[in-house]
């Protein structure tokens, strides 16, 4: 099934929404603190290139060294958080199928599509153009008066990356398919996502998977005391929570 570029076809089922994320298609939405967005693969290639800012003060963005290196981490999954730069955690992955999750090499380009995959217009293949990375993030942004200024860096997910002895980064090609990944937002949100090819994946197809959205109410957050998959992961991330407490001036958490 072909949707725009920028989907739109959309269903309410009980209290989830759900939206389809065509291969090489991007989304945008505002996902407000205590709601969970759920990523799930619906063929072997998938990689969503996702980055979030504070709907709230759009200057508080995501940080990815901040990420990784207050939780020791090369990598994102389960039991890690999202980071602004302010130090407050934004979103929680409180599931994850695949188990490793890129946030080192940003979104595919344009340059690198083409070089890769060769070129197919909008005006040669219509929706069944090939998109990168980039460019979605950018398209979906602009909505929101952001621009290329606005972007830092992306998580990958479905996508696994390794160094060599040497530092060089390689794609770790693994099937996708019926993987979920969820996100139980902290604050509320701009959620930013491209569902085109990681600039490490070796293929020389374009054949990005598609992806389903799943939007849904959180269930509560255990109090302090009771532990918490992603807050008492690590002491660092029981300081970002109690950061984001007094953000909302819930200081009986702070």
């Amino acid at each position: 099934m072909s949707y725009p570029a920028s989907t739109t076809a959309n269903t309410l089922s009980s209290d989830r929404f759900i939206t389809p994320l065509p291969g090489g298609h991007h989304w945008c939405g505002r996902i407000n603190k205590n709601h969970v967005i759920k990523l799930k693969s619906l063929a072997a290639n998938a990689n969503a290139s996702l980055y979030v800012v504070n709907a709230d003060e759009k200057l508080e963005r995501f940080n990815m060294p901040d990420s990784l290196k207050a939780q020791y981490t090369l990598y994102l999954s389960e039991g890690h958080v999202l980071y602004s730069d302010m130090g407050r955690v934004m979103a929680s992955i409180i599931s994850d199928d695949h188990g490793w999750n890129d946030a080192i090499c940003g979104p595919s380009t344009a340059a690198m599509v083409s070089r890769q995959y060769g070129e197919k217009t909008f005006q040669d293949a219509r929706n069944e153009r090939y998109q990168n990375g980039l460019d979605g993030l950018l398209t979906e942004m602009s909505k929101f008066a952001l621009n290329e200024s606005d972007l830092t860096a992306t998580v990958n997910f479905f996508s696994k990356v390794t160094p060599d002895l040497q530092g060089q980064l390689s794609y770790i090609i693994t099937d996708n398919t019926d993987q979920s990944i969820s996100l139980r937002f902290e604050m509320n949100c701009l959620v930013f996502i491209c569902n085109a090819p990681h600039p490490l994946d070796p293929s020389h197809i374009y054949d990005p998977a598609d992806i389903e959205l799943t939007i849904s109410q959180a269930a509560p957050i255990l109090p302090k005391g009771k532990s918490d998959v992603c807050r008492d992961s690590c002491e660092q991330n029981q300081r970002g929570f109690e950061n984001n407490a007094r953000y909302f001036g819930d200081y009986e958490n702070a």
